[in-house]
């Protein structure tokens, strides 16, 4: 397991493939903030929540310049199909093996339903323009998560 990355720490570089087929890098996005998001998996009904947080927060967060990124393991046509459905106005990546979630701390042992299992924990990473991690959400909560990244992007200008 990677250590947890810490407020004021230089965020972990990668390159994943996006839902369109394309491939990004992290480090093409410097000089605006980046929120960064992992979550466990497509069209379920917490991710969705978030997910749908972040997309009815889409004007409010352009204006504070912030680009947002989902990452979950799910394939690129999953999360093309995720996109589509609920009309997601940002880029899905594909972790696929989940080494950047393992990176970032967000891949972790979990309880569900009684058994333990490791798996993506809902968490959020707020990089700033330089590319140092700004702050950081861990077990996250899909109700009101925007509001709260809002109030922190805010605190950053």
């Amino acid at each position: 397991m990677a250590d947890w990355i810490e407020e004021g720490s230089r965020a972990p570089d990668f390159t994943l493939p996006t839902d369109d087929g394309g491939t990004l890098k992290l480090s093409s996005l410097k000089g605006g903030p980046v929120v960064l998001y992992f979550y466990p998996k497509d069209d379920t009904p917490g991710c969705t929540k978030e997910a749908c947080g972040f997309r009815d927060a889409a004007k409010a967060l352009a204006k504070q310049g912030a680009t947002v990124l989902g990452v979950s393991r799910d394939s690129a046509a999953s999360h093309a199909k995720f996109r589509d459905k609920y009309a997601l106005p940002f880029t899905l990546l594909v972790d696929a093996d989940h080494a950047v979630a393992e990176q970032y701390g967000a891949w972790r042992e979990k309880t569900l339903y009684g058994k333990k299992t490791l798996g993506i924990v809902r968490s959020t990473f707020i990089i700033d323009a330089a590319g140092k991690v700004a702050k950081v959400f861990r077990s996250v909560k899909a109700d009101g998560h925007a509001e709260q990244v809002l109030g922190a992007l805010a605190d950053l200008a």
